[in-house]
């Protein structure tokens, strides 16, 4: 059952609708490094496209009704956007949940200090990475400085073409000979991952100002440019991403390269097709959730109350709130968990089972089941939802294949789909095939991301 490369179908119109998505999924990559990113700039497009607040709708006292256009946002993390449909919310919604937090560093609250002459801040690093690819790579700085008086600092560093990069520098190859027989999760330790940001020292009258004379010197900057004290780091959250744009990969340019593409090429394209929708028949929705990446805990995670929380206001906006309107309204709702999945890669083609691998160009790619080894931590969907997705997506001419994360034994991973699913909704995994996932760069065929919004939109109108 192989199955066709996707670009063999296009025509002149195709590939130009291919490569307009690509240029604003590129541009979205680039405004988007961090999840506060994303909701900012996605909560902008989707005012401008006429969807207004929930906060705001309810305190209008204006009642909600088929056709209007609601999004709500969570600690500035989370959101879920919904386009009201004809047939009762208790019937159920049809939702693509996506995540926008990805692997990276996140700068500890006590991180500044100096040694010999060189100051550096102290990370964390946030989900699974392999921590050897973090290093000799111009990183930038992206988040939020809060100070006691509740005033939020944006920091951007390292993505304006005359901005300084940050650092993380590794052992020279000539004394490299002990380091290299470590095993590659050990080449780096996590402790090692400390951003050089300053060589430079403040001149310095005081003996005791002399010993920190770089950090000072960094200090002095910070309040310069930000107004802020080394107390503040306390209350800041400062994550390191690759610096740079995201870029067309290959002589043909059928590919992108950028950091973030786990889960933001499905983010995107969810909210893509969100934005295409006339009024539906049964609701649609995209929720955007954070903490994918490290279990969905939190207050802005899939485990958390969020979305169950602003289904039961929309419904009460609505008037037909109650506890079982709410339990119907999640328990008849069909779901897509979109996100990404493991391109096949001939370079490393012993991991994969060639059978049931998910190739680049093959349309978007559907995962019965995820979970690791004896599918620990999977979903696993039902059949009949399966030959259910298959026909949307067979009626509306999307491409797309079917796959499993490797090999039965060779390791695994999880989404947000079985979270989803304690509703009682059926939930299926699909999304984008992904090269070097979790790296700093990741690649994307331009292809599946045109046949992935095509796979969303048809769902949100047919499933």
């Amino acid at each position: 059952m192989e199955r066709r490369n996707a670009w063999l179908s296009y025509n002149e119109a195709d590939e130009k609708a291919l490569e307009k998505l690509a240029k604003d999924y590129r541009t979205f990559l680039d405004n988007g490094k961090t999840e506060r990113e994303c909701v900012s700039e996605l909560s902008r497009e989707a005012e401008a496209a006429g969807y207004v607040s929930l906060d705001k709708k309810l305190a209008s006292g204006e009642k909600i009704q088929t056709g209007d256009k609601i999004y709500a946002v969570g600690m500035k993390k989370i959101m879920a956007l919904f386009h009201i449909g004809e047939d009762p919310m208790e019937k159920g919604m049809n939702i693509l949940g996506a995540h926008i937090d990805s692997p990276r560093l996140d700068v500890k609250q006590n991180p500044l200090y100096e040694d010999t002459d060189l100051t550096y801040l102290d990370t964390h690093y946030y989900g699974g990475v392999k921590k050897y690819h973090w290093v000799a790579l111009p990183l930038a700085i992206h988040g939020v400085i809060v100070k006691k008086d509740g005033t939020v600092v944006n920091v951007t560093v390292g993505e304006a073409e005359d901005d300084p990069v940050v650092y993380i520098t590794d052992l020279l190859i000539h004394l490299a000979g002990k380091q290299l027989q470590k095993k590659a999760a050990e080449v780096i330790e996590g402790e090692n991952l400390d951003i050089l940001i300053g060589s430079r020292p403040l001149n310095e009258e005081s003996d005791e100002k002399k010993k920190e004379a770089v950090k000072n010197n960094v200090l002095r900057i910070l309040k310069e440019k930000y107004d802020v004290e080394e107390e503040d780091f306390l209350s800041a959250e400062l994550e390191i991403v690759p610096a740079g744009k995201a870029r067309d990969c290959g002589l043909d340019r059928s590919m992108v390269a950028a950091y973030g593409q786990d889960d933001r090429v499905c983010a995107y394209t969810s909210f893509a097709a969100m934005m295409e929708m006339e009024t539906p028949k049964r609701t649609s929705c995209c929720l955007l959730t954070d903490k994918e990446e490290i279990g969905s805990v939190g207050a802005t995670g899939m485990q958390s109350r969020f979305f169950e929380n602003t289904v039961a206001e929309l419904l009460g906006g609505m008037g037909c709130y109650s506890d079982l309107a709410l339990r119907r309204t999640l328990g008849n709702s069909f779901m897509l968990s979109s996100d990404v999945s493991a391109g096949y890669d001939p370079a490393y083609g012993e991991c994969f089972e060639k059978k049931n691998a998910a190739y680049l160009g093959r349309g978007i790619v559907l995962n019965k089941f995820t979970g690791a080894r004896g599918k620990s931590g999977s979903n696993d969907a039902n059949a009949e939802y399966v030959a259910k997705v298959r026909k949307v997506f067979d009626d509306s001419n999307v491409a797309f294949q079917t796959a499993e994360l490797g090999k039965v034994d060779v390791g695994g991973g999880g989404t947000i789909a079985y979270i989803a699913a304690l509703y009682g909704m059926n939930v299926i995994d699909s999304g984008v095939a992904v090269l070097s996932m979790h790296a700093p760069w990741e690649v994307t065929s331009k292809a599946d991301i045109y046949e992935v919004e095509k796979a969303y939109k048809a769902f949100l109108e047919n499933a």
